[in-house]
This record gives C-alpha cells, structure tokens and sequence, in this order.
C-alpha cells in the first residue's frame, strides 16, 4: 500500500515504516516522510520468500548515510539473530557515522525454546554496541610516534613470552615462509584449512589470517572467520589479486560480508579494488603505475568503509583504523624481488595483532564491554607492529655482506626477524601520525 494512502487510513501519529533494498527506495521513503525503514534483508532468511536480493551488511552503510540530515530511523531485517547481531550492528554503520537505531527479530525468537531469554540476550547486544559506539566517539584514542613505536615494542615482548597461535588459510605459493616467518617472531603457525577444524582452532588464543592468493577453501575461510568473530579474536585478511577477475571480486564480498575482518592489508592495485577506485590498476597480484594521488585519504575512507583497520603496502606504508593515518618509511626495494613479500607482511600483522589481543585480555586490563567486541585488542598497534617488524628486518638482511640477491635475501630475512631486538625497532622504525 503506499503510504499517503495508509497515512488517509490511519489515526493520525501512527507510526509508519517502509521496507527499503536500494537507494531509489531510501529516496522514496524520505519523500513520502515515513517515520522509519526497514533495511534489508541484511542475510538471507526462512522466515519469508524474498522478492528483492540480500544486500549483505556491507550494503546497508550506504543506505544510512542518505538519511543523514533526516530524523528518520532505520532497522536492519531479515536473518539476524544471536550470532551475526554484532557483525550486523558494527559493520552497518556508515562512513558519515550513521548507525542503526534497531533490529527486527523474527526466527531466533520464535523457534527458541526460551524466548524471553532470547530476546533479552539480543536486546542486551544492541545496549551494550550502542553505548560501546558512544563512549568510543566522545573519548578518540590519542595516538603519538613514541606511542606507538613503545606500543609496537611491547607487542614484539607479548609475543615471545606467550607464542600465539596463528591460524594461517594461505595461498601454497607463501605456506613455508609464511610458518618460518610466524616462528621466528616467536609465535606458532597452524596452516590449516578444512572446515571441521575451524570451531576448535577458533579456541585456542591467536589470531586468524585469510589470505586468498589461491582461493581453493572459501568453505573454510568463511567458517574460520564466523568463529572467530564469536571467540573475539582478530582476523587479518589478504586479498591478494582481487581486482584481477570477476570471481576474486565476488569472494571478496563474500567473505567480507559473512564475518568482520579486524584488519585488511594490499597493496595499492588491491586497496582500490576495494575501494572501487580507478586511480590505481593491478596487473595480476602486482601494482603498476604511480599510486594514489592523496593514499592517506584513500586508506582512511576504506578503514571508514569496511568498519576495520586497513593497511596499504609499498615504498611507503599507510595504516588508518579510519581516524588517523600512519605513515610508514622502512624497508627495502629488494622485497619487491621475492615471491610472496606482501603475503609475509599480512603474517607479521596477523600475529602482532594476536599479541594485542592477548594484551587486551592480560590480568589488570579492563575488558571493557564484551557483549559489544568482535575483537578484543588495539589493532591499529597490531597492524603497525607487523609492518614495521617486517620492513626493519628487510633494512637489516638488505645490509648483510652475505646477502647477494633475492636467494640470499630471504633466508636472511627470516634471520633477521628472528633476531630482532626491540633497540634495532626503535632507532630505525620511521613514523609519522598524520
């Protein structure tokens, strides 16, 4: 029924809502001057036959920010419940800062054996995410040079003194270096990719890296993620090549769609792959051309996008977590000669992430509210941490008289990372928060 039709029909101050799939009928709400919109469906649900496509959480951003300016409120519908709530409610709000005001529940009610019980566990999700969101936004984290390089340092001494668990889905060109890098920076690499193991590896404490260089266990990518979303632990994930086919594209969505990466990390073909920019074009795994005109703001916004921290690889590196900017300086031209260099920066990441994670959960350190974390941990310093790991120790094997080319390089490489000392981090790690 259109609503200036109903609005004839009903008393007036009755609460009206529409149910919106795209922009055109976000517009049309706004017109019709309708009290608030069910967006949607967010997953795909049971409860009805659907007769317009799920937009997945990541569309649902986009959608919010054209009702900045109004005061129309907004739920998320179709197939949420209990365990995607979070995802649902994190990974919704848009780059303006637009979040949702609600969800409609249907399914994980009803078809409990404890309803009310159901309801007041989503409904506390809900509470616990909105004020988490508020308190973030009124107290920023404060972020300086010397924080950040005694941060990274503290990471590197967790790491050592606790050995992490990195579960790493990769791709078979990196697997062996990838598990001799994770050790020699003192945690421990599992490489494991069939679908039944990931709720018991979700467990153990750690960190999760995706990377899909060769994409043969998205069952496995998908699970791995939803556990480990629910077990609070961060996700790094690598999408080596996207821009290169169609199909990396869709699995990308896919993925980022099913769980919410803590941190994603490319390089600039990739990154703007993402991003939907034509500034930059890849060629296979591999970059080419100059880069971004003004990378800072590029990876800020992704960060803003997809909810995470984002990390963008090259001569020069750039983190955000969609506030500031950090701008990296170290390494080595000749990482650029060796198979896998930005696979092994997404291994550094994943496993000082698991260092701030563990960090995070240390006697003494406030949990703050958990109902309302999807990871637990500063991974802003977590991915700064695996950067500048790596590219220090390529400056150090780089400078070796018995570093001849890229054979020599690597197993230098490795070397050095296991070796390397908090003093070396701190004299060469270039920093700049922008």
């Amino acid at each position: 029924m259109p609503v200036h039709i109903a609005k004839t029909l009903l008393p007036v101050g009755t609460v009206i809502g529409v149910s919106c799939n795209n922009l055109e009928h976000v517009k049309k709400a706004i017109e019709d001057e309708v009290d608030y919109i069910g967006i949607g469906a967010v997953w795909g649900t049971t409860t009805k036959k659907l007769t317009s496509p799920v937009i997945g959480v990541r569309g649902v951003g986009s959608l919010l920010q054209a009702l900045d300016d109004t005061n129309i409120k907004a739920i998320a519908i179709g197939g949420i419940n209990s365990t995607n709530v979070l995802r649902t409610l994190h990974g919704s709000v848009s780059t303006s800062g637009h979040r949702l005001d609600g969800i409609a529940v249907v399914s994980d009610i009803m078809a409990s054996l404890a309803p009310r019980s159901a309801a007041n566990r989503l409904r506390d999700s809900l509470d616990a995410w909105v004020h988490h969101l508020d308190v973030q936004s009124r107290v920023p984290q404060v972020y300086d040079v010397e924080t950040i390089k005694n941060g990274v340092v503290e990471l590197m001494q967790v790491i050592r003194d606790k050995s992490p668990l990195i579960h790493q889905i990769t791709n078979v060109v990196v697997t062996n270096q990838s598990a001799n890098a994770t050790l020699a920076l003192g945690a421990s690499p599992i490489m494991a990719t069939a679908p039944e193991e990931m709720r018991d590896l979700s467990r153990i404490p750690g960190a999760l890296l995706i990377n899909f260089g060769t994409i043969t266990d998205k069952g496995g990518m998908i699970l791995a993620g939803q556990y480990a979303n629910e077990a609070q632990k961060p996700i790094v994930f690598d999408p080596v090549g996207v821009g290169a086919t169609q199909f990396r594209k869709t699995t990308a969505s896919e993925l980022l769609n099913a769980w919410q990466a803590s941190v994603i990390k490319g390089n600039a073909g990739e990154m703007a792959s993402l991003a939907n920019s034509n500034e930059v074009q890849a060629k296979g795994v591999d970059s080419v051309g100059p880069g971004f005109a003004d990378p800072a703001s590029l990876i800020r916004e992704i960060a803003k996008k997809e909810r995470c921290v984002a990390v963008m690889t090259g001569p020069t590196d750039w983190v955000s977590d969609g506030t500031i900017v950090v701008k990296l300086e170290n390494g080595h031209k000749i990482l650029g000669d060796i198979t896998g260099s930005g696979c092994l920066v997404g291994t550094c990441v994943a496993t000082f992430c698991a260092g701030a994670s563990l960090l995070a959960a240390a006697p003494g350190i406030s949990p703050g509210p958990e109902l309302a974390k999807l990871v637990r941990g500063n991974m802003l310093m977590g991915a700064v941490g695996g950067v500048l790991a790596l590219t220090v120790a390529a400056e150090c094997a780089a400078e070796r008289s018995d570093v001849h080319g890229s054979g020599t390089f690597l197993p230098a490489l490795i070397d050095e990372l296991y070796n390397l000392k908090p003093k070396t981090l701190l004299s060469r790690a270039k920093v700049q928060v922008l």
